[in-house]
């Protein structure tokens, strides 16, 4: 799809910023400026900054663009001409797809009407990359605050999102959106809870929700969304870890009893390093296999008049052996030993430690 330049009134509203700054900045010695006065000149300067460096990377974002569709319509060497360009220009692979990214933004903003192109000075730059990643709410809630000439920075398009996410949620009872209206528990604590709450199962979320009607308030809050975020550790981690499968365990009692005993969050840790090594066994005895093959064929490779590589096989040959050692420190002092058997196709590792 063909992307539509801005329109000649947009661009001339978007670069009012004179291309030449030449600031007459306060003398800090003077000490007939009040401080006050003195802090909000260095103020508006900076956010004048703020908003020329937003436009200079737009329209960066913008040229590299069309230098990267170029290459892709008739350019030879998929994308070596793009990549010369921007060596030449000393810009990285990742900060020109930044800016892309970013200039896409704006104008995907600006086509939908999202965001009035008179309005783009009063972002600093992170609020407006912010604003480009919000959901199409926050975006329209966060334009029209711009446009009534409100300044935008990274906070005010946070404070907005929580607002929107706290109102517009099913999870979060009533009272809770009652308390935040009035101003009582602040959307920034509710957003977190229903990030939380939109990872737990049906199952659990009555539970939680009686506790808020019970006591709205933002301890309350805060408590539960520590134990929403344990909760969904628990069992997104309960359902990777393959040991259990072999025992006959009721995963929802042991849940119960973690409840009961507040050590939830234990619990979940437990489970999480336990699906952490079980994946660390499976690397290690992909890698171990991989090593001895390699092995075995430089072997093959090598003979007398390579008395170096021999000796290189013969230095890593225990880690290749059915019992690896592994030093772990440089003295030697403590070494672990892993003996790792094959059964039915699976590996299992023996552990021993020598201090």
């Amino acid at each position: 799809m063909v992307e539509l330049a801005p329109s000649p009134e947009a661009i001339t509203a978007a670069l009012e910023i004179p291309a030449d700054i030449n600031f007459a900045l306060p003398d800090p010695a003077d000490e007939e400026i009040q401080e006050h006065e003195f802090q909000q000149q260095l103020e508006d300067f900076w956010q004048l900054c703020e908003r020329f460096d937003l436009q200079t990377e737009i329209w960066r974002g913008r040229i590299l663009r069309a230098v990267r569709d170029r290459e892709k319509i008739g350019g030879e060497g998929r994308g070596t001409g793009f990549l010369n360009w921007l060596k030449q220009r000393e810009i990285s692979k990742a900060q020109a797809y930044a800016l892309i990214q970013l200039a896409n933004s704006a104008d995907t903003l600006i086509t939908e009407g999202q965001l009035d192109p008179n309005s783009i000075n009063n972002f600093s730059k992170r609020a407006f990359v912010e604003t480009a990643k919000a959901d199409p709410e926050v975006q329209k809630l966060v334009s029209d605050a711009a446009h009534n000439g409100d300044r935008i920075t990274r906070r005010e398009v946070k404070q907005l999102a929580d607002e929107w996410t706290a109102m517009s949620s099913e999870l979060l009872p009533d009272v809770l959106k009652e308390k935040a209206t009035d101003g009582t528990v602040s959307p920034r604590h509710l957003a977190p809870l229903v990030k939380e709450l939109e990872k737990v199962p049906e199952t659990h979320l009555q539970a939680l929700q009686e506790e808020a009607i019970a006591s709205p308030d933002v301890d309350t809050v805060k408590y539960l969304t520590t134990s929403a975020r344990n909760l969904s550790k628990y069992l997104d981690a309960a359902a990777k870890v393959q040991t259990l499968k072999a025992f006959p365990l009721d995963m929802e009692l042991a849940l119960q009893e973690a409840l009961r005993l507040d050590c939830l969050n234990t619990a979940a840790d437990l489970l999480k390093q336990a699906t952490q090594l079980e994946q660390s066994v499976g690397k290690l005895f992909t890698t171990w296999k991989r090593l001895a093959t390699l092995s075995d064929r430089l072997y093959v490779d090598t003979g007398a008049s390579t008395p170096n590589l021999r000796s290189l096989l013969t230095a890593i040959e225990s880690l290749t052996q059915e019992v690896i050692e592994v030093p772990l420190d440089e003295d030697g002092n403590n070494t672990v030993r892993l003996k790792i058997t094959c059964s039915d196709g699976l590996a299992t590792t023996g552990t021993t430690t020598n201090q």
